[in-house]
């Protein structure tokens, strides 16, 4: 696929991307030839592939999920610039 100058102006003003004559000029071959990978790509046969989100086998390590009291309210609310009856304390906003 060839992509013109005046193709990559309209794309650069959809993009809201300010570019000159002279990187229009340059970037047409550049994009042209990435749609022409694209298009290398869409004839690979990939029916007895199964689709994966990464080349390498990622495991998540998970800790166990056990739910604690915390039991650190008291150095929580000394980082609260105001704090009342164990709770943070917030100015009152009215419109």
């Amino acid at each position: 696929m060839s992509v013109d100058t005046n193709t990559v102006q309209r794309i650069a003003a959809l993009a809201r991307i300010a570019i000159t004559e002279e990187d229009a000029a340059r970037l047409a071959p550049e994009l042209g030839a990435i749609l022409g990978f694209i298009e290398q790509l869409g004839e690979v046969d990939t029916a007895g592939v199964a689709p994966m989100t990464a080349v390498i086998p990622n495991h998540l390590r998970l800790r166990d999920d056990v739910v604690t009291d915390g039991g650190i309210r008291e150095r929580v609310l000394a980082n609260a610039p105001q704090a009342e009856h164990g709770f943070f304390t917030v100015p009152k906003v009215i419109e």
